[in-house]
């Protein structure tokens, strides 16, 4: 359908509504994929989809409609706002924010979508193979995955913004086995829009599946406190879980005790501490990165720390308006099947100075922590599996270790943060998971930090 006779289409829907508010976002969507266990391909996939959503607020409330015809816009529209009626309570007031009238095109490298399917996975059966022929190895994975969507959205504040997106995701792992002891090493990566990084994996699938089996004959870390270095990966993946879902401010309003905790002003770590989220920040090419999100609001760069200090925190409209602060951009919703909720983007913590040598030089008994396995929060309390842990000795990286877990609570931690390096990387693998809408393609990323008294435990 063109776009003028798709906004003609929806604007005539919006006519005349009875709410205060109504949004609509028309969408079009279509993924392919590729899975594998050991040398077998257990799943060639490509699916499309073709839907909408409408969302009202009249009062207290909102009502939530979603369709899969363009000819229901009319009724959902309707039953949008009869739901959002039903509902009482004090009125939900949204934050202002400019109506735009925009075409956002996707950013694109190599276009993945012009891939062939079969040359997909010649180049995944490079990866298999190298995994799979490494003596020692029992097992493998790898799970590539790449989607182009077109997002058309619309408000009757007047907005009306049309934005595609490419996202491609890879994750590549080894199992090996040896006297029913079983260890396992991963990565995973990805990118906005460009295809050009899966072509050339073969050194990381050989590292992954050499790790795997190094892990078998490594000793174990005692569990206590020590002090940890870790990359950028797991730094990034810690201040995202860990602090990251605590600024989103739906949490924030919701939960009472965080009310208290996250005061603007309340001072969380040492001045060489800052942290940042923005849909263009530090780049505008990250699979976290967009130009409007799913409120039509601009993406932007927001501090949350500054020099040790909480200053910011990540907001929808609603939010914003609740607690009396400006939109940060930061509504989105996985698919056209969920309403916009807050989430982050690309989350990170700032540059400081030096290198990671300058880290470890005077650490004379620490570990090395790098990649990440997963992890969980509960409120401040926090607990990550580390991929890699090397003992330092002497201001040295020495041996490879078992995996450990880094567990504390947050604030804690970032008090103990007492170096940041310069050398800030991005982590675009994986995605994030809040409210049942998983995986939403996100990025973090830090540069090697340093973390005196971090709680380690086997993993």
């Amino acid at each position: 359908m063109s776009t003028h006779t798709l906004r003609d289409r929806i604007e005539d829907a919006l006519r005349g509504a009875d709410a205060a508010y109504v949004e609509v976002r028309v969408e079009e969507a279509e993924s392919r994929s590729l899975r594998y266990r050991g040398r077998e391909l257990e799943d060639a996939g490509r699916s499309t989809a073709l839907g909408g959503c409408v969302r009202a607020l009249a009062g207290a409330g909102w009502g939530f409609a979603s369709f899969n015809d363009l000819s229901q816009l009319r009724a959902k529209v309707e039953q949008a706002v009869k739901q959002a009626r039903v509902l009482k309570g004090d009125p939900i007031v949204l934050a202002d924010a400019e109506p735009i009238v925009d075409v956002a095109p996707a950013v694109v490298g190599e276009d993945p979508t012009r891939v062939p399917l079969a040359e997909k996975k010649e180049v995944l059966d490079r990866y298999v193979d190298v995994m799979m022929s490494t003596e020692g190895v029992q097992s493998s994975t790898v799970a590539y995955g790449d989607a182009n969507k077109r997002v058309t959205f619309a408000n009757s504040e007047g907005a009306f913004i049309q934005q595609e997106r490419v996202d491609v995701n890879l994750r590549l792992a080894a199992l090996a086995r040896k006297n029913g002891d079983v260890q396992q090493s991963g990565v995973s990566i990805g990118s906005l829009g460009d295809f050009a990084f899966v072509r050339e994996l073969d050194d990381q699938a050989q590292e992954v599946a050499d790790r795997a089996i190094a892990l078998l004959a490594a000793p174990p870390i005692d569990g206590g406190e020590h002090t940890v270095v870790l990359d950028p990966v797991l730094a990034g993946v810690f201040i995202h879980e860990a602090f990251g879902h605590l600024s989103e401010a739906d949490h924030i309003y919701a939960e009472p005790r965080l009310q208290e905790i996250m005061q603007p002003g309340r001072r969380f770590g040492r001045p060489i501490l800052n942290v940042v989220d923005g849909a263009n920040t530090p780049a505008s090419n990250l699979r976290g990165s967009y130009r409007y999100d799913d409120e039509g609001v601009p993406g932007r760069r927001t501090q949350l720390i500054h020099e040790g200090v909480l200053v910011g925190r990540l907001h929808s409209r609603e939010t914003a308006g609740k607690l009396g602060e400006a939109v940060t951009g930061n509504a989105r919703a996985i698919s056209y099947r969920f309403p916009p909720i807050v989430r982050m983007t690309n989350t990170y913590i700032e540059p400081g100075e030096g290198g990671v040598d300058d880290l470890i030089a005077d650490v004379k008994e620490g570990v090395y922590v790098k990649n990440w396995y997963g992890g969980m929060t509960s409120m401040e309390m926090f607990t990550f599996s580390a991929g890699e842990a090397y003992r330092i000795r002497d201001g040295k990286i020495a041996e490879l270790c078992r995996p450990v877990m880094l567990s504390g609570n947050v604030f804690t931690t970032l008090e103990n943060i007492d170096a940041i390096a310069a050398d800030l990387a991005m982590n675009q693998g994986g995605g994030c998971g809040k409210a049942g809408q998983s995986p939403l393609p996100v990025s973090n990323g830090s540069p090697h930090i340093r973390i005196r008294r971090c709680l380690l435990n086997a993993a």
